[in-house]
């Protein structure tokens, strides 16, 4: 008897000698034929898939425009800082500078230039050396700061939708497997046909999320690499524009031929200004 049931078990478990012929033929499926079956599974997925893709396509959408637009701000910021640069080195006096600083906008050394500026012309007057250097420095600061903290805004959103869409998509694969199982669970067959096209709409979140998360972390490595630029060329400006006012008011001559660092008389004789570095302010 022990026999008889061993054989029998046997015979149970052995697969069909009719599907151990049948050979899977090795061709793929053609390039359409994956497109119409990507949008068939996109179109199969439950409710819970589709609201984890479309939030993730919501993001996209959103880390792209901040890329864009971040792009485009940063390019128009560089060449009007150029622009801003050559101007401010030709130029003799800083009055002529101040007037004009408004056009260089969206340059973030104006913002600089502003501030030391305005700091030198609250401690003299716009007469003679800085009573307070120091002032003058942290006022580059600030303004430094500032501009490369207003720079940065919407920024940290590609930083967070890189971290967290992989996540999301991951959430949507968790819930379609645990929705396929327990639909294999109440059929009670355990086949890859049926746990097949389940598990393959899990897995396209996870894809999406991937597909979000790459372009958000590459777009915020790049701009971030750019804030660090313009943060080091306000701090060169910032020093340059200090020993160019430190310079200017020591080649001043003392009183009482001239009192402080004012502008040079118009009939002044000799050349007006031989360095453009070093300029009467």
């Amino acid at each position: 008897m022990l026999a008889l049931s061993t054989l029998a078990i046997f015979l149970q478990d052995t697969p069909d000698p009719s599907l151990a012929t049948q050979t899977v033929p090795a061709a793929q499926a053609p390039a359409g034929q994956q497109g119409m079956a990507i949008v068939e599974i996109l179109h199969n997925s439950g409710p819970v898939a589709i609201g984890v893709l479309v939030l993730l396509g919501l993001l996209s959408l959103f880390s792209w425009t901040v890329i864009f637009s971040k792009l485009r701000a940063f390019s128009a910021a560089r060449a009007k800082s150029a622009r801003f640069i050559k101007a401010f080195r030709k130029s003799g006096r800083l009055s002529e500078i101040a007037a004009v600083a408004e056009q260089y906008r969206p340059s973030p050394l104006v913002s600089v230039f502003n501030e030391i500026n305005d700091e030198y012309q609250r401690q003299t007057g716009g007469r003679g050396l800085p009573r307070n250097p120091v002032g003058l420095e942290r006022a580059a600061a600030t303004a430094s700061s500032e501009a490369l903290t207003l720079m940065e805004q919407r920024l940290t959103w590609l930083a967070t939708i890189a971290n967290i869409a992989p996540f999301i998509g991951l959430f949507g694969t968790v819930w379609g497997i645990i929705d396929a199982f327990h639909g294999l669970g109440t059929e009670g067959g355990a086949t890859l046909r049926a746990v097949a096209p389940g598990i393959s709409e899990a897995l396209i979140t996870t894809a999406a999320g991937i597909l979000v998360a790459i372009p958000s972390v590459v777009g915020y490595n790049q701009l971030a690499a750019q804030l660090r630029d313009f943060g080091s060329r306000m701090d060169d400006f910032g020093r340059e524009l200090l020993n160019a006012i430190e310079n200017a008011a020591a080649l001043q001559p003392s009183p009482p031929q001239a009192s402080g660092l004012n502008e040079r008389p118009a009939n002044a004789p000799g050349p007006a200004n031989p360095d453009p570095r070093r300029r009467v302010f």
